[in-house]
């Protein structure tokens, strides 16, 4: 089951595109990114680099062959050394990154001793699942962990040498490539570090990842909390409980989120008539859709697809 709740939390997210980069860095240097919305993935090649917030949490070192995950590019500076101030914004290190492209980036005071390789993988913000920004901020998967996950690492490795083809389809292996390092490193650490937080014991959680499947996939059912804590096999005082403190929601407003999401990708759909939708994300009263939307997103669904023909 929680490879299916995976799946189903990882679907609306409807990733497209991809930059990756071969970084090649030496001596004193540090680069700070902004948040974005892409998946952003650090994969050490040789040597290390160390991970700042800019926070209270500590430093993260990665070492040669750790790999850390950074599920909704959450702004960070990755430098040489814990206490690099020589540190330039990324886009000055890389003005242009064009989806689908690739660079070699040289960084640093002294002949490279230092090889990593990073992609941004690009994602429709609109289908982020409401659950998805519980994940932690970073999933760090060390090398020891890597090498016991035989498919993972394998793609790892293949990496470096895989990018630098250019022969046809290239650039769609990549892309498919790093989607599978994407989902193997979450796999990983639902499977082996749902200590992190308490999105990943949610999604472990017999219970609640049976009724997150549920919402997830079958938004559009007349779903109770009575019918959701039945499926999870709970009495509902105790699911609604477990499910506010593992999710950080209600499951009923975790269903509504679910729906409305689902709304607006058919609203940025020109060919779905916009009386149609209510009923096809579960909504039985157009009433009651529309005051949902705008409790929401403060916008009505007309106003929501007619600034999307505007843009």
């Amino acid at each position: 089951m929680a490879d299916d709740v995976l799946s189903e939390l990882l679907r609306p997210l409807r990733l497209s595109e991809i930059f990756y980069s071969r970084w090649e860095a030496g001596g004193e240097w540090g680069v700070r990114g902004e948040e974005d919305s892409c998946a952003v993935l650090h994969y050490m090649l040789s040597n290390e680099c160390f991970v700042d917030f800019h926070d209270d949490s500590p430093l993260i070192r990665l070492g040669t062959g750790d790999l850390a995950v950074f599920p909704y590019g959450t702004a960070h500076t990755f430098a040489g050394r814990p206490d690099a101030v020589a540190i330039q914004p990324l886009k000055l290190v890389l003005p242009e990154r064009a989806p689908g492209s690739s660079d070699v980036v040289t960084i640093g005071s002294e002949p490279a001793d230092t090889e990593m390789l990073c992609a941004s993988l690009r994602y429709d913000k609109a289908g982020e699942p409401a659950l998805y920004r519980a994940l932690p901020r970073v999933i760090v998967l060390r090398r020891e962990m890597l090498t016991e996950e035989p498919l993972l690492h394998g793609t790892l490795c293949s990496l470096a040498s895989e990018i630098a083809r250019t022969s046809p389809g290239s650039g769609l292996v990549t892309l498919r490539a790093f989607e599978m390092v994407f989902v193997l490193a979450l796999r990983t650490a639902l499977e082996r570090l749902t200590e992190l937080s308490p999105a990943l014991q949610a999604l472990r959680h017999p219970g609640i990842s049976t009724s997150l499947v549920a919402i997830y996939r079958d938004y559009a059912r007349p779903w109770s909390v009575e019918a959701l804590a039945r499926m999870a096999g709970m009495s509902r005082s105790a699911f609604s409980e477990t499910f506010r403190a593992l999710v950080g929601d209600s499951p009923a407003h975790h269903l509504t989120v679910r729906r409305l999401q689902e709304a607006r990708a058919l609203l940025s759909d020109g060919s779905v008539a916009l009386a149609d939708i209510p009923a096809r994300v579960g909504y039985q009263s157009n009433v009651g859709f529309h005051l949902a939307f705008r409790r929401e997103f403060d916008t009505t669904p007309g106003a929501y697809r007619q600034a999307l023909k505007s843009a």
